[in-house]
């Protein structure tokens, strides 16, 4: 199966900050690819090399076949691109917002009008089309921008951390509507800072200063840390950590979420428990629980970039 988007050492730099450098990536048609990386990492550069709103200083993007560089127009004619600002027209309604974005795409009338009614049920919002876009809670933009990506049957999806500040019932909504896409061949790559959203995806690529330091499904990213990760659960919290910290074969202590996670080395886990037991007593803490358990992609993360931020080498 070919693959609808593939990137080739993308690079681009403004000035002396090299945004992207040389990231590779591909894409197969009904395939979700994650982009994870910090503010600043290029997750937002690459995605608008990819969409033509920037030329690459070097590298090449072929969309659907097409070299994005020399067959411009047909290569965007395949794309749906959500940024991570979606512009609405907050004086226009959600209907005229997307016949908006509709002429902008070349779909005639007799085109747009059943595409839209289609479109805007898919995205739950048949019943605003007539709401004027200002009236529009954060979730709803999200589901127009959406949308207005998806007016002109697009076969590529570019997807901007478009859950960023919507509620958790709202980034679920979101995403069940891309499985639906997904279904239905779309090639989608998105960027999100949430490693649960992440977790979603066929594959992720975690990128750090313009470069893809790994890829693979979140399986595969995760693999490397089967076995070398406790989790600890206690109080108090400080005191948890410097005891945890302090074990020899304890390689990174981090929050995760109510309870923290220890990266341990291989093979270490029971004794590293054994000891752990004793100690954390001896500090004055309570442990409530300490266990092993499967590592996550934000295991992974911190993993690969190490506690000081930096690529391991």
């Amino acid at each position: 199966m070919t693959d609808l988007i593939v990137a080739e050492n993308l690079a681009k730099a403004f000035g002396r900050n090299q945004a992207v450098d040389g990231i590779s990536l591909r894409v197969a048609p009904g395939e979700a690819y994650g982009l994870v990386g910090a503010d600043g990492a290029g997750k937002t550069t690459t995605m608008r090399l990819l969409c033509g709103a920037l030329r690459a200083d070097s590298g090449r993007a072929v969309l659907g076949g097409f070299d994005l560089a020399h067959q411009t127009e047909q290569a965007r004619a395949l794309i749906g691109y959500l940024p991570q600002r979606f512009s609405l027209y907050s004086e226009l309604s959600v209907r005229e917002n997307l016949h908006f974005f509709a002429e902008v795409r070349g779909l005639a009338d007799a085109e747009w009008q059943p595409r839209s009614l289609e479109i805007l049920d898919f995205v739950g919002l048949s019943e605003f089309a007539d709401r004027r876009a200002e009236r529009l809670s954060g979730g709803m933009k999200q589901k127009l921008g959406l949308a207005a990506a998806l007016v002109h049957r697009p076969r590529i999806l570019l997807l901007d951390e478009p859950t960023g500040g919507v509620d958790p019932v709202t980034r679920q909504g979101f995403w069940q509507l891309l499985i639906r896409l997904l279904r239905e061949g779309v090639a989608v790559l998105i960027s999100t800072p949430y490693m649960d959203e992440a977790s979603r995806c066929n594959r992720v690529g975690f990128v750090h200063r313009g470069k893809l330091l790994l890829e693979g499904s979140p399986a595969e990213v995760c693999q490397s840390l089967e076995g070398r990760v406790l989790e600890l659960v206690g109080r108090p919290r400080r005191a948890l950590v410097e005891v945890a910290a302090a074990d020899p074969a304890v390689q990174d202590v981090h929050t995760f979420g109510d309870r923290l996670h220890l990266r341990i080395a291989a093979g270490a886990a029971q004794a590293v428990i054994e000891r752990l037991e004793r100690a954390i007593p001896a500090a004055g803490a309570t442990c409530e629980l300490l266990r092993p358990v499967a590592p996550q992609l934000e295991d992974a993360f911190i993993e690969i970039l190490g506690a000081d931020g930096r690529p391991r080498p």
